[in-house]
């Protein structure tokens, strides 16, 4: 069966702009993941409508002050010096508190991760975009998530949402992590259908997602992960019966 085109996500613009924000405090919402909330007279007007929309984090030098480009007519304005390092995180926006919350997974080797860990109250952080967001109806009767760890602060960001529905969709989350202690993240939402694969196994995650049958109308399924991981699993959401602009599959890191 076909859906109907309104029902399929929207993709809209957001005005690029680079923010410069203050630590405002540090919080541990879970064993793995290190909680930054920023704010700041510069996030005024900050617009984030995707569950998983990407800000751009930026990390400069320890010793050293970033000074955020302009976004002028011709394009992005760089300033002198070298670029830092940057990754790109879902923003989690708090518009009653005008707090924008990012939530780092801890893992060592990692420039963001390791930042997270030193970061203090009042220390500085530029963030840029997002660009845009895809925005999805929240209220598709059938929905699956899969993701590692790089996906939970937007499936966090998702659930949360859903939570506040009066007719709860039936949703089916398939998360790998690590180790089993990571599901604390978790723990504060409730009467979802999660099911953990502990152990980067590929191959039982995909086993899993073949068992699963996609209903013919109003669902809605996400992907992100490691690059060749999502690039694997999509075969499973490949065929004629399922439309794929209800396949949401994203990158989310790659394997070096």
């Amino acid at each position: 069966m076909t859906t109907d085109p309104q029902r399929y996500p929207e993709r809209v613009r957001n005005e690029l702009r680079f923010r410069e924000l203050t630590v405002l405090r540090v919080e541990r919402p879970g064993s793995a993941f290190q909680r930054i909330v920023l704010g700041g007279e510069q996030l005024a007007g900050f617009s984030s409508r995707g569950f998983d929309d990407h800000s751009k984090i930026f990390f400069p030098q320890p010793g050293t002050h970033f000074v955020p480009p302009v976004v002028s007519d011709e394009g992005i304005v760089w300033g002198d010096g070298p670029r830092p390092a940057s990754r790109d995180y879902t923003p989690l926006y708090d518009a009653v508190r005008h707090e924008l919350a990012l939530d780092f997974f801890i893992h060592d080797g990692g420039v963001a991760s390791n930042w997270a860990m030193q970061a203090r109250a009042g220390d500085k952080l530029t963030i840029g975009g997002p660009r845009g967001s895809l925005v999805v109806a929240p209220d598709y009767a059938w929905q699956l998530y899969v993701c590692d760890e790089s996906g939970m602060p937007a499936l966090r960001r998702r659930l949360q949402t859903l939570s506040q529905l009066a007719v709860r969709p039936q949703v089916k989350a398939v998360i790998t992590i690590a180790d089993a202690s990571y599901k604390d993240y978790f723990a504060d939402l409730s009467g979802f259908d999660i099911e953990w694969i502990v152990g980067h196994n590929p191959q039982a995650v995909a086993s899993r997602l073949e068992t699963l049958s996609v209903p013919g109308q109003d669902y809605f399924i996400w992907l992100t992960g490691e690059g060749e991981v999502v690039k694997s699993l999509m075969g499973r959401f490949e065929s004629a019966d399922i439309d794929p602009q209800l396949v949401r599959a994203q990158a989310y890191w790659h394997q070096k």
